[in-house]
């Protein structure tokens, strides 16, 4: 009989949860916002905790799965009802590359840090820091880009040119460390590296934010 209550309160649970997110919408999904993720969470342990607690019957759970869902229904009507509660309960997006420069304040306020963005960027078909014009860290943690206009033109292949061999940008300097085995492998070292640094008024490695080399281009350098 156990087993058989178990079976019936975990097909009850999702049942509840698959039409829940029906009636919210797609964005529940695919734009999971801070709030959305606290709502999953507690969705989730709402109907996990009843399927191991003898005391909750099936009705228990459906009760507190509409409530909750129906908490979460009021918030998604007040954020597009009032404007001014969307910043609040969903957060705003956040410019992280404004004009090809790195905005450091920005990235700390957002927790992001370089590896995260260079992961997010080649999400993004995107493989180097010099290629963005823009980028706007979006409430739901993903990056939209916007790339250099010289970035935008027609393909080689439009054009009927030649192909050439496609250089992988390097990180060098990350959060003002020397990242070693990268500088080792481009076959450089230190003393190429501060010199280089010297050249763009640069006198160590902790003065810079973010560092590339691509090999037959100049250092690329973003300070903080």
């Amino acid at each position: 009989m156990e087993y058989a209550q178990i079976l019936i309160e975990t097909i009850t649970g999702f049942l509840c949860l698959f039409v829940l997110t029906k009636v919210l919408g797609k964005t529940q999904i695919t734009q999971i916002t801070a709030f959305d993720f606290i709502a999953a969470l507690v969705l989730g342990e709402l109907v996990g905790n009843a399927l191991y607690d003898k005391e909750v019957g099936i009705s228990q759970v459906l009760y507190a799965v509409f409530l909750w869902g129906l908490l979460i229904y009021v918030t998604e009507w007040v954020t597009q009802k009032f404007k001014g509660s969307r910043a609040l309960l969903e957060g705003r997006p956040s410019v992280i590359i404004y004009k090809g420069k790195l905005q450091y304040q920005n990235m700390k306020k957002g927790r992001l840090d370089i590896n995260q963005l260079q992961h997010l960027l080649r999400s993004k078909e995107v493989f180097s820091l010099q290629d963005v014009e823009y980028a706007v860290l979006e409430t739901d943690g993903t990056v939209s880009v916007l790339r250099k206009s010289l970035e935008q033109t027609p393909s080689r292949g439009d054009l009927n040119l030649t192909p050439q061999t496609v250089e992988l940008a390097r990180t060098l300097i990350s959060d003002g460390e020397i990242v070693w085995d990268n500088l080792k492998e481009e076959g450089l070292d230190e003393g190429w590296l501060e010199k280089e640094l010297q050249k763009q008024q640069f006198t160590s490695a902790k003065d810079v934010l973010y560092a590339e080399y691509k090999k037959g281009e100049a250092l690329h350098v973003q300070p903080y």
